[in-house]
């Protein structure tokens, strides 16, 4: 079956302008162009489609998407299958808020009683998931199954207290970062700031402290895109690398 862009429009809840520059950015091209001008779609267009709007549910970026259904080893049905996992954890996640708010309305009418622990559970419990889908993986082939669920564990069990004082402490290593990218300088008393308080932003989770470990995430900063944008995204260009190189001159 074919149809206008009109009509696509209204079957997929898009407008026909995102159509029309999903076309113009070679992100979704119409099967051909009727005598009359207008961009036809037929099942194939439909299901890349169906396939985009999965991805931008998911916020990827459409030049990521491009990129993805570019590459010459796309297989719809492994992606679709990746997508519905992605899915399931949204769900989790969602789940575990909606289950502390409905324990926050009850607690507020006298219903039961609410400890501080429970207050914050659900979305200490969506930023685990969310770390576990992104970084777990890796981390569990770099440092096994047992510490990171110790690790895991660790963070679910901080109290207020301890996660206000670990954002904190990533709000100065943040902040003393940034100077030490502009002055290059390793040695000043920013540096040393930087590193201290990555130790005790450390701390909060990891089970166990030591150099070797604290020198082995530093360096996965930086071999991993996913974990270099982390500190890229707040802290400027290269931030990651000049995290790394102040991680491998104080830890030892």
């Amino acid at each position: 079956m074919e149809y206008t862009i009109k009509k696509i429009a209204e079957l997929s809840g898009i407008s026909t302008r995102t159509l029309r520059y999903y076309d113009e950015i070679n992100l979704l091209k119409p099967a051909r162009i009727n005598s009359s001008g207008y961009r036809i779609y037929g099942t194939k267009e439909i299901d890349k489609l169906q396939q985009i709007l999965f991805y931008r549910s998911l916020d990827m970026k459409l030049e990521d998407i491009q990129t993805l259904l570019g590459t010459p080893n796309y297989d719809p049905q492994h992606a679709l299958q990746d997508h519905y996992q992605k899915l399931l954890e949204k769900r989790r996640q969602m789940d575990h808020l909606i289950l502390t708010v409905e324990k926050t309305l009850r607690y507020q009418k006298g219903e039961l009683i609410m400890t501080d622990k429970e207050k914050f559970i659900g979305f200490k419990q969506e930023k685990l998931e969310k770390n576990e889908a992104t970084y777990g993986q890796e981390i569990r082939e770099k440092y096994g199954e047992e510490t990171v669920a110790a690790s895991n564990q660790k963070w679910l069990n901080l109290s207020e207290a301890d996660f206000n004082q670990m954002e904190t402490a990533e709000k100065e290593l943040i902040d003393a970062l940034k100077v030490v990218m502009e002055t290059k300088d390793y040695h000043s008393q920013e540096a040393e700031t930087v590193f201290l308080k990555h130790k005790e932003w450390l701390s909060y989770t990891s089970p166990a402290y030591s150099a070797e470990m604290h020198r082995g995430l530093g360096q996965m900063y930086v071999a991993d895109g996913r974990f270099a944008a982390y500190y890229n995204n707040r802290a400027g260009a290269n931030a990651a690398q000049t995290l790394n190189e102040i991680i491998q001159q104080f830890a030892n």
